[in-house]
């Protein structure tokens, strides 16, 4: 988003989540300039995935919706974890995270500045992106059922 030649900051909060974790997995992400909603997204992520899994790719959807409105963005998150092995404070064990966290990396050379920063899951916009989440867990449990009883 151009405002009179600036580039302006946009704000991103992103939410991932799974049932059962392991279990099924969907990622909600609202897009917005301060107080106003410039876009949402949800969608499901596959059957066998992580909590953390989930949040970082509800990050990297993020990042691909905010780089079509600017090239400077604040990440909210409400997953401590993310947040501090983005900022380096954490170490990434995990192999499936490691190469989540390289898709950031290589995501952030398309902005001239990111800033990642937690917030708690009460934050009004991190309810708005898990609500995105668990409506699209709870469309997909009802399809995924619809389709059982129907092999019946």
């Amino acid at each position: 988003m151009i405002l009179r030649g600036l580039v302006k900051i946009i704000y991103t909060n992103s939410d991932g989540g799974s049932r059962g974790n392991p279990g099924p997995g969907a990622i909600g992400i609202i897009v917005r300039d301060e107080g106003m909603i410039i876009s949402k997204y949800s969608g499901f992520i596959g059957r066998n995935v992580t909590n953390n899994i989930a949040e970082y790719e509800a990050l990297i959807m993020a990042l691909r919706m905010a780089i079509k409105h600017t090239k400077k963005v604040t990440c909210i998150l409400d997953s401590e974890l993310v947040v501090k092995q983005l900022l380096g404070e954490y170490r990434i064990r995990d192999k499936k995270l490691l190469l989540l966290f390289l898709k950031v990396q290589k995501l952030q050379e398309e902005f001239e500045e990111i800033i990642y920063k937690y917030a708690s899951r009460w934050d009004r916009f991190q309810l708005m992106a898990d609500e995105l989440v668990n409506e699209e867990l709870d469309s997909n449990v009802k399809r995924t059922r619809w389709f059982f009883l129907n092999l019946l």
